[in-house]
């Protein structure tokens, strides 16, 4: 291949140092990042023969426009760096976990004289213990359910004194052991809070043994009632432990890793084995595989899980070498706090067993979902071509939008664009307008007419603006509907058309109102409306695509009605305008924090002085 002359220059200039580099296309974008002990001879050998076959071929070389380089001090820094550029800047031709960026904890805020359990997507060094990352917040909730009846630690927001009159319905559920009443003290509740962080580590057999010695305690003492909360804690615990297969007598802590694949993504399953027994497993997709070796993959996979991941076990074990395993296990030790991890292949036995497991998961996992995946797919193109039909379209309405009105007394009324292409919502492209020419008592119709008018006015401005390197346009905005949507009758679809008009847009897609009463599908230009089958993938579609629009109209709603409140009761104050209110908002967060701060909190702000400050106490106390 012809390499172009700037990269001729930089190829040539490259240090022999260990580091990392960015490939970037035409328009500056980072499309791939990787790491070298030699720059030089890692980055050039991707433009030799051997290296469109090595790498991830010619096609992609020909992309490189740019490559920009990072010099470290060593190969484990260069290491650390490749995945904090992978993570931030998400390249396309480099191997990802998907949908990586938040996945949840369970995080145990042990700071806290009586912490509590919640669930989080971030890892702060705050003194709290972290459990995950899970797969979803539905896993993590699961997990929590069968906590909770073992371990029944609090969940409100009660100040615990130990004083209180009553305990919550909590308490009588036995989902709570009401420390605000004084019937647990601090003490006893935090061995409760370790005893949940030691079974979620998978040491439940140290937990039973001192439950035991405690209930007989309790029942000598003829303090039956606490015996018989013990003896159902520990059936609670039995009930579980059953459940989780022993693998070896061993106490050993193994986390195992198995993959399978197809040509677009990989499944990767893992298997948490702690004290010789399964305690949890989980699947992770990995995405932008084609073209690499399942070693490359798994070391990807290692790599960007383990950054991610709250504890790390004693020994990893793997299908097959991988690459750069000792680098890795020289990271994972210092990461588990020089406490040395191994990285094993199993040859034969129970750990060659576990692995063979993990792989009939990974493979049944995968295949369970591509079918899933094409079950999907099926029914989305059957319902945009029902909808072809239905409306008498060239082609089914690949991108479909649709648009709803929330309000309460004609207050912060606002408008919602969802947008669904390919029959699946894509979110980056929905939008909310605040309505502003509407005023006093809400009238749907004119501000559907304003929604209306913005967002075309949006494409118009679009279509406007000349393509520039380096800035795209707005997705949501710059192109047309296949379908147009709103909520309601013939008087939402009259405003709808209204607004259309100014842009000479009408007859360009079909615009419709979908009606809730017999789901009337009202189409311009047509005198009768449409009734779909109540079976049909077409309708159902509709349905979602409504009911989407109204979730995120409402949701918008009622975040701007909250806001306009804060703002309203602060408005009443007098020496405060927007830019106090706005700076008092943005420090303290909320009314309620507001008013817990003391005058010279409020005073340590710039806006605010020290009487302003108790005037602000004053009216809100």
């Amino acid at each position: 291949m012809i390499i172009p002359e700037n990269i001729q220059e930089i190829l040539s200039t490259l240090p022999t140092k260990p580091g990392c580099y960015l490939m970037k296309d035409k328009d500056g974008k980072i499309i791939y990042v990787g790491k070298a002990i030699n720059l030089r001879a890692r980055v050039r050998s991707y433009f030799h023969a051997s290296g469109q076959k090595n790498h991830k071929g010619e096609k992609f070389t020909k992309q490189i426009q740019d490559i920009e380089w990072i010099v470290v001090g060593s190969e484990l820094e260069a290491l650390l760096l490749e995945m904090n550029l992978i993570k931030k800047h998400r390249p396309k031709y480099n191997i990802r976990l998907k949908d990586d960026k938040r996945y949840p904890y369970i995080k145990v805020h042990w700071k806290d004289d009586f912490p509590k359990v919640t669930v989080t997507r971030q890892m702060v060094k705050d003194g709290s213990r972290y459990f995950g990352p899970y797969l979803s917040v539905w896993a993590v909730h699961k997990t929590l359910d069968v906590l909770r009846r073992i371990f029944p630690y609090l969940t409100c927001d009660r100040t615990i004194t130990g004083g209180d009159d009553r305990a919550c319905l909590y308490y009588d559920i036995k989902l709570c052991n009401a420390p605000c009443t004084g019937k647990v003290g601090k003490t006893d509740y935090r061995q409760m809070i370790q005893d949940l962080c030691d079974f979620l580590n998978g040491h439940s057999d140290p937990i039973v043994a001192r439950l035991k010695i405690d209930m007989k305690e309790a029942s000598e003492n003829l303090r039956f009632e606490k015996a018989g909360v013990i003896r159902d804690q520990l059936l609670a615990i039995e009930n579980v432990v059953e459940k989780q297969r022993v693998f070896t007598n061993q106490d050993v802590n193994s986390d195992v890793i198995a993959i399978a694949r197809n040509e677009r993504e990989a499944c990767i399953q893992i298997f948490f084995i702690r004290n010789g027994k399964m305690i949890g497993r989980e699947y992770f997709m990995m995405e932008g595989v084609s073209d690499n070796n399942d070693q490359v993959i798994l070391t990807e996979f290692i790599k960007q899980f383990y950054d991610q991941a709250a504890n790390l076990p004693g020994e990893v074990l793997l299908p097959q070498e991988i690459e750069e395993a000792k680098i890795i296990k020289q990271w994972l030790t210092q990461k588990r706090g020089d406490q040395k991890i191994e990285i094993k292949i199993p040859q034969r036995g129970k750990k060659k067993d576990l692995i063979k497991m993990a792989t009939e998961n990974a493979n049944e996992t995968l295949n369970a979902l591509q079918t899933q995946w094409e079950t999907n797919k099926h029914r989305q193109t059957k319902s945009l071509a029902e909808l072809q039909t239905a409306l008498e379209l060239e082609n089914p309405p690949n991108r479909i939008e649709c648009y709803d009105i929330s309000n309460t007394q004609g207050t912060a009324i606002t408008a919602s664009m969802v947008v669904f292409e390919q029959g699946i919502p894509n979110k980056k492209l929905y939008r909310r307008f605040n309505i502003r020419t509407v005023h006093g008592k809400g009238d749907d119709f004119a501000s559907m007419e304003e929604a209306l008018k913005r967002r075309f006015k949006r494409w118009l401005s679009a279509q406007e603006e000349p393509d520039t390197p380096g800035k795209k346009k707005d997705l949501s905005f710059s192109r047309l509907p296949d379908l147009l949507i709103v909520d309601g009758g013939k008087g939402q679809l009259s405003s709808a058309v209204k607004a259309i008009e100014e842009f000479g847009l009408v007859g360009k897609f079909p615009i419709t109102g979908l009606a809730k009463q017999n789901e009337e599908l009202f189409v311009h230009g047509k005198s009768k409306g449409l009734i779909l089958n109540k079976k049909s993938e077409g309708l159902y579609l509709l349905q979602r695509i409504r009911d989407e629009a109204h979730r995120f109209a409402i949701t918008a709603h009622r975040k701007r009605r909250t806001k306009l409140g804060l703002a309203s009761r602060l408005d009443l104050i007098p020496g405060i305008g927007p830019s106090k209110r706005k700076a008092l908002l943005k420090h303290f967060g909320s009314i309620d924090k507001i008013k817990s701060a003391s005058v010279d909190e409020l005073a340590d702000l710039n806006e605010i002085n020290v009487n302003l400050a108790n005037n602000i106490k004053s009216h809100l106390d």
